[in-house]
């Protein structure tokens, strides 16, 4: 699967961190991780710290699919409010949601200085109501957010344009958040993976899964086999192929980087990311190098030649709505790329196994637009699972939600 177009940032500014070879005869290991992107870094290494015997394998080279094409925003917000989780699953589970994304973010920041040089820093998050009416349904949710323990403050259009300058109804203002190169952070992770003695495999396709009784069977494109106990997919959008029925909606993202910017004209922005309540909505951060990154303009093309067509013709979209926000700011697209993305019904991942494949083969899908958040979550509770204990978020994050949809 084709999941990006154009020219990521951080695969340019990267290139090739470390080599890994392709696996060339048969694997035996206790679980085998599909997926050598993020999601599947964050993974490994959370499963090999507890001391269980793991192999990465990637398709493509590592961090090349989706996780080159992130604009890697942290932040425990997920894409559907909590009020509006709560009114979905009920006030505890929304709460458990939205708690966990918060711990995991403290558990990220707690992990980048081990891996060392990864571009993560702790951010404010700057979230903009697009339209008057939103004000009193934005002031509910700080509020509610606030009783669970969260750092949020409401701001109405005054407030926002004495303290930030923005032209805007009114805004949530975050304390917790953060931004990383995930590029790197993956290679970084994988790295130290490898140095531990686990295996890991690039350049290599799964083509085959065969779930046992014990054990699960993995054939690759060359037919080499991999027989392991576990089996984490966590292939990211491509996911979905080893499912009978969909569960998220496919869509494009696209983004580009600037060229360095003055660090003074960037203000606030130096320390604070910036999203709004439209839909698609705009997104923005700077990088270490005092770039500015600007997201969104989501369409719902799924189909590579079409997305690749229309990367820059989105940038400059983005580039003009950047500018009408932010005029004193002057920067044009650098680079500029398109990623695939998927949403869930109602924006929260799926990790654990499907029924279709049995209890050995477990799914990591991340989706959402705080997949990273979302992974290092997934990275605690598939742990759980293989260990045969109990998660609080076991039932919520898990394929079971989908039969009270």
């Amino acid at each position: 699967m084709d999941l990006k177009s154009g020219y990521p940032y951080w695969a340019i500014k990267n290139g090739l961190m470390h080599p890994f070879p392709a696996l060339e005869g048969d694997l035996q290991c206790e679980i085998a991780v599909i997926g050598g992107g993020i999601t599947g870094a964050l993974i490994a290494d959370h499963l090999q710290a507890a001391g269980h015997d793991v192999a990465v394998l990637e398709q493509r080279d590592i961090g090349w699919g989706s996780t080159a094409a992130s604009t890697a925003l942290l932040q425990y917000e997920i894409d559907t409010h909590l009020l509006d989780l709560a009114r979905r699953l009920g006030e505890r589970n929304a709460a458990l949601a939205y708690r966990a994304c918060a711990q995991a973010l403290g558990r990220l920041h707690e992990l980048a200085p081990e891996i060392r040089d990864v571009g993560f820093s702790r951010t404010d998050s700057l979230y903009l109501a697009t339209r008057w009416r939103e004000r009193a349904g934005l002031a509910e949710e700080a509020a509610a957010r606030r009783r669970l323990g969260l750092e949020v403050e409401y701001l109405e259009a005054g407030e926002l344009a004495e303290r930030f300058g923005l032209t805007r109804p009114a805004a949530l203002l975050s304390r917790q958040a953060a931004w990383v190169d995930p590029y790197r952070m993956t290679h970084r992770l994988l790295h130290r993976v490898a140095r531990r003695g686990a295996r890991v495999h690039d350049r290599t396709c799964i083509v085959e899964i065969i779930p046992r009784a014990r054990s699960v069977l993995l054939r690759t494109a060359d037919g080499v086999r991999v027989h392991a106990r576990h089996v984490i997919l966590a292939t990211g959008y491509a996911a979905q192929q080893w499912l009978h029925r969909r569960v998220a909606r496919n869509h494009s993202s696209y983004a580009f980087v600037s060229d360095p910017v003055a660090p003074e004209s960037l203000g606030f922005l130096r320390r604070t990311m910036l999203w709004e309540t439209a839909r698609p909505y705009l997104y923005l951060r700077t990088t270490s190098d005092h770039r500015i990154i600007a997201g969104g303009e989501d369409d719902r093309v799924d189909i590579p030649v079409r997305r690749d067509a229309r990367v820059m013709k989105k940038a400059r979209a983005l580039s003009r709505k950047l500018g009408e926000l932010l005029p004193h700011v002057h920067c044009a697209p650098a680079f500029a790329w398109a990623g695939t993305f998927a949403e869930t019904e109602d924006g929260l991942p799926f990790f654990g196994p499907h029924p279709q494949h049995g209890k050995r083969v477990h799914f990591a899908m991340a989706y959402g637009g705080n997949g990273i958040t979302y992974s290092r979550i997934g990275a605690e509770l598939l742990l759980a699972r293989i260990e045969r204990r109990r998660h609080p978020l076991a039932a919520l994050f898990s394929f079971e939600r989908l039969a009270h949809q």
